[in-house]
């Protein structure tokens, strides 16, 4: 029965984005410089700051990318994908080729210009799923070329492998903006099969065997040394549940673009993350490498992506019990994280209190990609 529950369920996933949040956004969640709002408040209001991210310009383009490939208002989502086109291969980028961190929300140009490689992946990103929804002329597939260039004269790290998180390089680095790059591949990959996009995946993985996963339990660690090597103190002991299912979604979708068995890891980190979820399905922020919580605060996001794991694990295994604990993952999101006007809360403290103050515009990418995966793999 879990699985018509889960077909079910699909359904409602679709319903939701269609009435409720592409409407919601489209019409509030731009400003009136023609910048995506960062926020709007927690009564569904617009609000507006004084930045704009370079990452939510990004991520509210795949957002209304989503919104055309599931077929509402093609007029509205292709004028909300040009507009963030029109920023991300302009206003965002640096003379150099690469994109900033921050712009003016007025529109006049950077307030942070620092390259940042985790604005850089969402870029890349949001320029491969628009060339998908929009069937591309090949300007955007150009436009992530370019930026791929600049990112490899100017960014890979020819020493330790991978790629600086930001300039100058970081003396902490973080596994975080790699998974992203490799999303953004997968992506590309899509569109531009010709484009080298897999073998950059391909490496970005390899990195992920021997180094992110290198610590106890081969479990997904967060922070490294600048050398890649096993951090010190509380870098080394906490792990987030929410980024292992993510990598989990990730690893089966390299497996699918490039032929190749799914790593073992995923598994492993899989196990792993189930387990810190609560009995209702609910998973936290950090928890030790033990398993033994050490911040039980909810966000939005990593319920997202147990779904997203639970999802592709019961795509190829058909297994009941892993459409019953998507089941269970998308039932929180809904009774507790998502509102029926298309919002969300995105942060309940450790008691069940509800600490967001704002309801940001980035956690539209998580909701919308899992739903989109929902949707897919049940065909509803």
């Amino acid at each position: 029965m879990s699985k018509a529950a889960l077909k079910r369920r699909a359904n409602e996933a679709r319903l939701w984005l269609t009435d409720a949040c592409f409407p919601l956004w489209a019409e509030r969640g731009m400003n009136s410089a023609g910048l995506f709002r960062e926020v709007l408040d927690l009564d569904h209001g617009a609000a507006d700051r004084d930045y704009a991210r370079v990452r939510v310009q990004a991520r509210q383009t795949y957002f209304f990318a989503e919104a055309l490939r599931l077929g509402w208002r093609p007029d509205i989502s292709t004028d909300r994908i040009e507009h963030g086109l029109g920023i991300l291969t302009g206003l965002a980028r640096r003379p150099d080729g690469l994109v900033g961190r921050l712009l003016n929300a007025d529109g006049s140009g950077f307030l942070d210009a620092t390259p940042d490689l985790y604005d850089i992946a969402f870029t890349l990103f949001a320029l491969g799923e628009a060339d998908d929804a929009l069937g591309g002329t090949g300007e955007t597939r150009a436009s992530a070329a370019a930026l791929l260039d600049s990112v490899d004269r100017q960014m890979r790290d020819r020493v330790n492998g991978g790629y600086a998180e930001a300039l100058p390089l970081p003396q902490i680095r973080q596994q975080n903006p790699h998974m992203h790059l490799l999303e953004a591949c997968l992506s590309l990959h899509k569109v531009d099969p010709e484009g080298g996009h897999l073998a950059r995946a391909g490496e970005i993985v390899a990195l992920f065997e021997a180094r992110f996963t290198a610590g106890p339990g081969g479990l997904l660690g967060e922070r490294f040394a600048v050398d890649w090597g096993i951090p010190q103190g509380r870098d080394a002991e906490i792990v987030e549940p929410g980024h292992q299912f993510e990598w989990v979604w990730l690893l089966h979708a390299y497996a699918d673009a490039s032929g190749m068995p799914v790593p073992a890891a995923a598994g492993t980190l899989y196990a792993f993350a189930c387990a810190t979820l609560d009995a209702d399905g609910r998973a936290c922020q950090e928890v030790t490498r033990n398993g033994e919580p050490a911040d039980t605060s909810r966000r939005t996001w990593p319920q997202t992506e147990a779904l997203k794991a639970h999802i592709t694990m019961f795509e190829r295994a058909g297994d009941e019990r892993l459409a019953a604990a998507a089941c269970r993952s998308f039932d929180v999101l809904m009774d507790e994280f998502l509102t029926v006007d298309g919002g969300w809360i995105d942060h309940y403290g450790a008691g069940g209190d509800v600490i967001a103050t704002d309801m940001p515009a980035s956690t539209g990418y998580h909701v919308v990609l899992a739903f989109a995966e929902l949707i897919r793999v049940m065909k509803a």
